[in-house]
This record gives C-alpha cells, sequence and structure tokens, in this order.
C-alpha cells in the first residue's frame, strides 16, 4: 500500500475514535436545550440557586435553571414570567459591583 493511503486511513481512524469518545464520555456539548418545558408559578421562596445559559447555536432560548432549597430538585423558569424577570433584576443589581 502506499504510505499516503495509510497515513490518511489512520488519520481518518483518529478522527473518527476522537467523535466517538467526546460523543460517549460526555466531552462535548450537547446539541440541544437544557429545558424541555418551564415552570411560571411563583417559587421565589424556594430558590436556591439560579443558573442562567444564554442562546447558542444549539438552543435559540435563553434557559434559567432553578435549583430548590428543598429537594435539591432542577426546574426551567419561564424566562417571560414577570415574577422570574424581577428575580433576574435582583441577581444582577447584587452581583454588579
Amino acid at each position: 500500500m502506499d504510505s499516503r493511503v495509510v497515513g490518511v486511513c489512520l488519520l481518518l481512524t483518529i478522527f473518527t475514535l476522537t467523535e466517538v469518545c467526546v460523543n460517549v464520555c460526555g466531552l462535548g456539548v450537547e446539541p440541544r436545550c437544557h429545558c424541555s418545558g418551564t415552570e411560571s408559578r411563583r417559587i421565589g421562596k424556594l430558590i436556591k440557586t439560579v443558573k442562567f445559559f444564554p442562546p447558542n447555536p444549539h438552543c435559540q432560548e435563553m434557559e434559567i435553571i432553578a435549583k430548590l432549597k428543598n429537594t435539591g430538585r432542577e426546574i426551567c423558569l419561564d424566562t417571560k414570567a414577570l415574577w422570574v424577570m424581577r428575580v433576574i433584576e435582583k441577581i444582577m443589581v447584587n452581583q454588579s459591583p
């Protein structure tokens, strides 16, 4: 066999194995939104922490995931709900220097 053909085959094999490992091992970015549904009820007093996920190529919507104090469960919040907007404003004010 020609050494070029062997080199190309080797590179393709390495690339394929790397892709499989990234997808299987969870090292890559998941190509989807985090939230499948959102909570619009007022649960402000139950929230322990909040994570923000801005829009990206895999998800066009901004996502807000709240972790609850009592259960530790994570819930996606409705970004259009008025109470959620107020919570975001308070967090932003408290984080700014």
